[in-house]
C-alpha cells in the first residue's frame, strides 16, 4: 500500500485525522465571566500582544485567530483557560483612567435595552438597501439617547446619520453600524454590529458629558454590506452592497478623523482579532446569445450558456496558476425563462476576485476577465462585464492593550481572505475593525451562526468588545492615542464611479 504520508496531499492528514477524532467533547460552557490565559501558540496561530502607541490602527478580519468553526467542536483538551487573565506587557498596570468606568457603568446599565434592540433587529432580517425596520429602529433610539439624527442619509433610502457634539474643537470620531442581513437571516450578526455601534455612541458621549471632554462623535447606518443578485432579473445589483463606499463617495466621512466598528464570527471565548482582510473585485458578466429551438434547428442558435459554461471551465483551469493565497468564485445565475428545447440567449455570471492586496487583486482580475472574454470569442456571444466597487484591504494599530488590561480578551493578528467595504473606509481614515469571537456550532453565513447571533453569550461578548471600543473612542478624543498623518488620494480613487464595459466579438477579429 502507497505511503499516505507523504506526497501531494500529505498536509491534509493533520486535518483529515483531527476531523475523524472518536467521541470529541463538547466545548465547556460559554460564561461571561471565563478569562483565558494567553499562550505563545494555540492551533499554529501565533498572537502578538504588544503595546502600540500610534493610530495607524489594528485592522479586523471575518476569521477570529485560526479563521475556521473547529473552535466551536473541538475536543475540551484543545481549550486553553484558567483563572488568569492574559499576562500584560510592561506599563499596563497603571490606574485605570475615570472615563473607563463610566463607560462600563453606562453600559451596563444599558444592557437589557440594547439587548432588546438586538433582538428586535434580529427578528426582522432585512437585505441589503432594504433595511426599513432597522433604520427606523436604529434611528429612534439614537434619538432617544440625545443625538441629532439624519434620515434616509445622503440619497440612500435606509442609511442614517446620527451625530452629538460636546465642546467644539475636539477631534471627531466615526461609527459604523451595518445592519443588513443575509437570505437566511442575520448569518453574519450584523444585529450584534448595529447594536454594539449605538452602545459605543451613547458610551462616549456619556464619558464626554460627564468628564467634561472634548469631541464629536458621528455614527452611520451603513446599509448593504453584502453582495445578492435576484436569480431571473437582469438587473444588476453592486458586489458587497457598497454601502460605505457610495457614503464615501457621497461625503458621509469627511470631517471625520478616525472610524471604528466591529465584527463577530466564531473562535474561542474572550479572543479578539486585528489581522487584515484581502482585497476584493467583483464582477456581472452577462452573455448574449440568439435562441433558437433545440432540436429543430440549433445551427440558427447561438448559446449563451454554453459561454458561462466555457467561462466557469476557463476560471478552474486558471486556478491551478493562482497562488495560495488568491481566491477567485463565481456561480451562474439560473434564469426562469430557460427551458430545455429553446437554445439560451441570455446567461449571467457572478464572481469575486480575492488576494492579500489590491495590486494582487488587480493583476488576477485581468486574467479572470481574459477567460470571460475566451468564452465569448468561443461561442460567438456578446459580453457586458460591469465591475463592482472595488473592496480594498486595511491595516494598523492599536486597541490590543485596551482590550487586554481592562476586558481580558486575547488579541490575534492573523489575517483572512475574506473582504470587507470598511476596508475602502480604512483606505481614506485611519480605520478600526476588530472582531470577536461568539459562541456558534459553524462560522459566519450558516443557519448556525444565525442563531447564535442571538444568543445571550453573543450578547455578552458583542458588550465585552463595546465597551473596548468605547475606551478606545474616548482616549482618541482626547488625543491620548497619536494618529499618524496619512497622504491617500482615496477619496479621488472612489470618485470613479461603477463603470460598465461591453465587448462583442468583433474586438477579437
Amino acid at each position: 500500500m502507497a505511503d499516505l504520508s507523504k506526497g501531494c496531499f500529505s498536509a491534509l492528514l493533520p486535518t483529515l485525522r483531527r476531523n475523524k477524532r472518536k467521541g470529541a467533547a463538547s466545548p465547556p460552557p460559554y460564561s461571561s465571566t471565563q478569562v483565558i490565559a494567553s499562550k505563545e501558540q494555540v492551533s499554529g496561530t501565533r498572537f502578538v500582544l504588544r503595546r502600540t502607541g500610534d493610530l495607524r490602527f489594528q485592522s479586523g478580519c471575518a476569521c477570529a485567530l485560526d479563521g475556521p468553526a473547529d473552535f466551536a467542536y473541538a475536543p475540551e483538551e484543545t481549550w486553553w483557560r484558567d483563572d488568569k487573565l492574559p499576562p500584560y506587557i510592561g506599563g499596563l498596570d497603571a490606574p485605570a483612567p475615570s472615563f473607563v468606568q463610566t463607560v462600563n457603568d453606562v453600559l451596563d446599565g444599558l444592557d437589557s435595552e440594547l439587548r432588546e434592540l438586538s433582538l428586535q433587529i434580529h427578528s426582522h432580517p432585512e437585505l441589503g438597501y432594504k433595511e426599513r425596520f432597522a433604520h427606523d429602529t436604529l434611528t429612534t433610539f439614537m434619538a432617544k439617547h440625545g443625538f441629532t439624527v439624519t434620515k434616509h442619509y445622503l440619497g440612500l433610502d435606509t442609511a442614517w446619520r446620527a451625530e452629538y457634539t460636546h465642546i467644539g474643537g475636539g477631534r471627531v470620531l466615526g461609527i459604523n453600524a451595518e445592519m443588513d442581513a443575509l437570505p437566511l437571516g442575520h448569518a453574519c450578526g450584523h444585529n450584534l454590529i448595529a447594536m454594539s455601534g449605538a452602545g459605543v455612541a451613547v458610551a462616549v458621549k456619556s464619558a464626554l458629558e460627564t468628564h467634561n471632554l472634548p469631541g464629536k462623535i458621528v455614527i452611520l447606518g451603513t446599509p448593504a454590506d453584502f453582495s445578492l443578485y435576484v436569480a431571473g432579473r437582469r438587473r444588476h445589483v453592486r458586489a458587497g452592497g457598497g454601502g460605505k463606499v457610495l457614503l464615501l463617495e457621497r461625503g458621509a466621512y469627511e470631517g471625520m478623523d478616525a472610524c471604528i466598528m466591529s465584527h463577530p464570527t466564531v473562535g474561542p471565548p474572550h479572543t479578539a482579532n486585528v489581522g487584515s482582510t484581502n482585497a476584493r473585485f467583483g464582477f456581472q458578466v452577462d452573455y448574449e446569445g440568439h435562441s433558437a429551438h433545440a432540436a429543430a434547428s440549433p445551427w440558427e442558435g447561438t448559446n449563451a450558456l454554453d459561454a458561462a459554461f466555457m467561462a466557469y471551465a476557463g476560471v478552474s483551469a486558471l486556478r491551478q496558476q493562482m497562488k495560495p493565497t488568491y481566491r477567485v468564485h463565481g456561480i451562474i445565475v439560473g434564469r426562469e425563462e430557460w427551458t430545455p428545447n429553446v437554445i439560451p440567449d441570455h446567461a449571467t455570471m457572478r464572481w469575486n476576485v480575492r488576494a492579500p492586496t489590491k495590486e494582487e487583486a488587480s493583476d488576477l482580475a485581468e486574467r479572470v476577465k481574459n477567460c470571460f472574454h475566451g468564452a465569448a470569442l468561443a461561442t460567438g456571444c456578446k459580453i457586458t462585464i460591469k465591475e463592482d466597487i472595488p473592496l480594498y484591504l486595511w491595516t494598523g494599530d492599536a486597541f490590543t492593550e485596551i482590550a487586554q488590561q481592562y476586558y481580558g480578551l486575547a488579541v490575534g493578528t492573523q489575517s483572512t481572505s475574506a473582504s470587507t467595504d470598511f476596508g475602502n473606509i480604512s483606505q481614506a481614515l485611519p480605520g478600526l475593525h476588530p472582531t470577536y469571537a461568539i459562541p456558534a456550532e459553524r462560522g459566519n453565513h450558516t443557519p448556525e451562526f444565525a442563531e447564535a447571533a442571538a444568543t445571550p453569550a453573543a450578547h455578552a461578548a458583542a458588550m465585552r468588545i463595546t465597551k473596548a471600543l468605547a475606551v478606545f473612542g474616548v482616549k482618541f478624543l482626547q488625543k491620548e492615542v497619536a494618529m499618524k498623518a496619512k497622504v491617500c488620494d482615496a477619496l479621488n480613487r472612489y470618485s470613479q464611479r461603477l463603470q460598465a464595459h461591453t465587448w462583442s466579438q468583433k474586438r477579437f477579429t
